[in-house]
């Protein structure tokens, strides 16, 4: 892995490269927006990003929570099976379950995709791994959002005519989303409980509930966002779509190294905390013995 991970860097950096290229001069400009529209391709990566690492944050911490229990763990694994199953069967046979111009498929896929990851999760990680994999895709994922938060305002400026819109639901829920795992790493940061994990992680597990907020929710409210163009019913030139998914492949690349070095770093940090415990664990053992024979001869001198 270690050989792959330059590699993978030399390529995320030539992608990001081509992706901006893409985005600031071959993309066409909006008829109605102008250049300024070219934010959506930092925009909306940086926002579809973030959902996926809230999205793993809240996989991670569920296994963390149910692992030393078997019976939860039970629950936990027939729950995800009947999203699977209600998700890709339940768009197709009920009309009306989704909201109008959400195309059935879209959410079929997603539906798989969350028992798809929720059980690779749960194969490759162990309980102290999974606690890690929390803490990094909540601390990445934390800039992602705020990428989203300052570029929306710059956008909203010169095409809404104000930079933030108290009343509008998603900007409001993404806020909030953003307050919520800024609290989860102060709360890992500051907290010495011995019940931190634990309450991290229930708190990332409520926190994550925000998110289906957050996407849903220029669907079922009037918001100063459109109306959804991708998997919502709208239309988008071709030639955008083509780069905003590049743009997102690169924002992929680019988190997932930015993952996995923070993992690394935290796994060498736990390493380092454990080697110098156990250091003073062994040289307060070796202490005793001597204290012991020094109370014993002073007991055994004369008076």
């Amino acid at each position: 892995m270690k050989r792959v991970i330059p590699i993978l860097a030399a390529l995320t950096a030539l992608l990001l490269t081509y992706a901006s290229y893409e985005a600031l001069v071959v993309a066409p400009t909006d008829a109605l927006q102008g250049n300024v529209y070219r934010i959506i391709y930092y925009h909306v990566p940086s926002a579809w990003t973030a959902f996926l690492l809230f999205f793993i944050n809240f996989v991670a911490s569920v296994h963390f929570l149910v692992e030393s229990n078997l019976s939860a763990r039970r629950i936990a694994k027939w729950i995800v099976i009947a999203i699977a199953v209600v998700g890709c069967v339940g768009p197709f046979v009920v009309p009306g379950l989704l909201p109008t111009g959400m195309r059935p498929s879209a959410a079929a896929t997603t539906a798989l995709m969350i028992a798809v990851l929720y059980f690779v999760v749960g194969k490759y990680f162990s309980e102290r791994s999974l606690d890690m994999l929390a803490l990094t895709t909540a601390e990445v994922g934390v800039v992602f959002c705020t990428v989203v938060l300052v570029t929306g305002p710059i956008w909203a400026r010169p095409v809404w005519g104000i930079w933030w819109a108290p009343g509008d639901i998603r900007l409001t829920s993404t806020l909030v989303l953003w307050l919520i795992y800024v609290s989860y790493l102060v709360l890992r940061r500051f907290s010495n409980s011995a019940q931190m994990q634990v309450l991290a992680a229930t708190l990332a597990v409520f926190g994550a509930l925000d998110v289906p907020l957050v996407y849903f929710s220029i669907w079922f409210f009037r918001t100063q966002h459109p109306q959804p163009v991708i998997g919502g019913g709208g239309s988008i030139d071709p030639r955008m779509l083509h780069v905003l998914l590049i743009s997102w492949m690169a924002f992929l690349c680019f988190a997932f190294l930015l993952c996995w070095f923070r993992y690394r770093l935290e796994q060498a940090c736990r390493q380092m905390e454990e080697a110098q415990a156990l250091q003073s664990l062994r040289e307060g053992d070796a202490s005793t013995p001597q204290t012991e024979r020094t109370r014993t001869t002073a007991s055994r001198s004369p008076q």
